[in-house]
């Protein structure tokens, strides 16, 4: 009886950790399907503003970091491009 009960108990725990696993993977994923899709276009655009108003300001680094701004914009909106790149290269 003792034996059954104890089978039973890692059986319950192997699938419950299963069950858990899977639930973390999926929630995982759609937390970086936002990030690519929404929060670093929006990172770009962001620093393309602050940079232009630097600029108009007259800030001394201002064409520094709108070459900075420029090149996060396009990591940004390139970003679902860059991943499905690199999936296809390890798969």
């Amino acid at each position: 009886m003792k034996k059954w009960n104890l089978l039973l108990f890692i059986a319950v725990g192997i699938l419950t950790w299963e069950l858990g696993h899977c639930s973390v993977e999926s929630s995982l994923a759609a937390v970086q399907t936002k990030l690519i899709s929404v929060i670093l276009p929006l990172a770009g655009i962001l620093g393309l503003a602050i940079a232009g108003i630097s600029f108009l300001f007259g800030s001394p680094n201002a064409r520094n970091h709108l070459y900075l701004a420029v090149i996060g914009a396009v990591v940004g909106f390139g970003a679902p491009s860059i991943i499905s790149f690199i999936r296809s290269l390890i798969h």
